[in-house]
């Protein structure tokens, strides 16, 4: 009888594999070949799951932007306005291991995302899907006095959002303590700051 195989789950451990292979070895090293070592498997295996590498980048970045939402989630739950935004940031600015790792695997993927065939959809799954949580902390802070009323919440969310895919890029070009990287944030709020 052949083996039955979650087909779901299969593409789930390809997509992994290749986030291996480029935390491990950088993304210059990421190819079908070394995804399909990685699992141990022979690389014309990874096809009956995906139509092409693209597919697997994409379902990779997927991964690293639910990981991301999960632990925002969590690191966020039951807290308002200043902290619930500290606690936010503090996950995806490159400021410890982890984060500095995911740095550098989703820099490596907004370059390849960037050379896919033009697709409506193609850096969808890189889009910052927190930012509304941003906002929500920015809202609730005016609301507690934490932040001056007048505080520009659009322009702020922006910049904030901007700063974590620009320190992303700074931590792989040019590695920084987690102060240089927080203190970028702080600047942000303290024109701000009640």
């Amino acid at each position: 009888m052949p083996r039955v195989v979650d087909h779901d789950e299969r593409r789930r451990q390809i997509a992994e594999a290749l986030l291996a292979v480029a935390a491990r070895d950088g993304h210059e090293a990421v190819s079908s070949r070394a995804v399909a070592k990685e699992l141990g498997v022979a690389t014309g295996s990874l096809w009956h799951y995906f139509d092409g590498f693209d597919d697997v980048i994409r379902a990779a970045a997927t991964i690293v932007t639910r990981r991301t939402d999960e632990r925002i989630a969590a690191a966020t739950d039951g807290l308002s306005g200043l902290a619930r935004l500290d606690a936010l940031m503090h996950e995806v600015l490159p400021i410890d291991d982890r984060t500095r790792i995911e740095a550098y695997v989703v820099v490596g993927f907004w370059g390849r995302i960037a050379t896919l065939a033009p697709a409506p959809n193609a850096g969808a799954p890189t889009v910052a899907t927190w930012q509304e949580g941003i906002r929500d902390a920015l809202d609730q802070a005016i609301t507690d006095g934490e932040l001056s009323p007048s505080t520009p919440t659009g322009a702020v969310m922006e910049l904030l959002r901007s700063i974590t895919y620009g320190q992303q890029v700074i931590e792989v070009t040019e590695p920084q303590e987690a102060s240089a990287h927080l203190a970028v944030y702080d600047s942000i709020l303290a024109p701000w700051r009640s």
